[in-house]
């Protein structure tokens, strides 16, 4: 394992410890996954994160064996929808799957998330889908969530938790908690009453100025003086100094 890979995995195991700590997920629910050159890299199965080295999470080729894994403990009980992100989005850097609470709640009421805050159009569209139901683990379930994620950075699966993916685990993660954070709210209006859904062309005129969204241009540096050269330095010593006039 060469430090870049490493370097990865720990990563990985970072994130984890977070969003458990964050209450974006609880106990081994959640699983994560991160590309690294032809291969994915992702949690083991039913393995506390506290107590998750680098060298137990798995490596999977992302082409050749389907399904085959290479590590001390088998991979996540949900390789599968993962593993088929990664290889039909080479777009895809990594992947968050959680059981966060108001994520799950709508995903067991079945309930698709809309444009109901601007924040949508970091998923690539105006909502948020909701997957069919399938068991977890299984070649279905992998099925549904990548029709629910066509064109789009997330999904809810049905009585089951959500998924984010993003072209790094950063951004994956990022989204993640966006999603969670769009759930909530989505919750709490409609227990206010019907909320008001922004329309396509506010998630449009959005998505555009999302072009430019957490980039800052660095500041202009102010140009400095040419410094003067030692021949011009020498000459400015040897002329004469202009007397003063004497009238006032």
């Amino acid at each position: 394992m060469n430090r870049e890979e490493r370097l990865i995995r720990e990563n990985i195991i970072a994130k984890c410890r977070w969003m458990n700590a964050s209450g974006l997920n609880q106990g081994t629910s959640g699983n994560i996954s991160a590309r690294y050159k032809d291969r994915m890299l992702i949690t083991p199965s039913a393995t506390p994160y506290d107590s998750m080295k680098p060298e137990m999470i798995a490596s999977m080729p992302l082409e050749g064996d389907y399904g085959s894994w290479e590590g001390p403990l088998k991979p996540s009980t949900e390789w599968r929808f993962h593993l088929d992100i990664m290889r039909g989005r080479p777009d895809v850097g990594g992947v968050v799957h959680t059981h966060s609470t108001y994520a799950t709640v709508l995903a067991i009421a079945r309930k698709p998330i809309p444009a109901c805050h601007y924040m949508m159009a970091a998923f690539g569209g105006t909502d948020i889908r909701c997957a069919g139901y399938a068991r977890f683990g299984t070649a279905e379930l992998s099925e549904l969530a990548l029709e629910a994620l066509e064109g789009r950075n997330g999904c809810l699966l049905a009585n089951h938790g959500m998924i984010a993916v993003g072209a790094s685990l950063e951004k994956a993660m990022w989204l993640a908690v966006e999603l969670e954070t769009i759930a909530r709210q989505y919750y709490l209006s409609l227990a206010l009453g019907q909320p008001h859904i922004l329309g396509d062309a506010e998630i449009a005129e959005t998505s555009q100025g999302f072009s430019t969204y957490g980039l800052q241009e660095p500041k202009a540096k102010a140009a400095k003086p040419a410094k003067a050269t030692a021949k011009a330095r020498a000459a400015a010593r040897s002329k004469p100094e202009k007397k003063r006039s004497s009238k006032r």
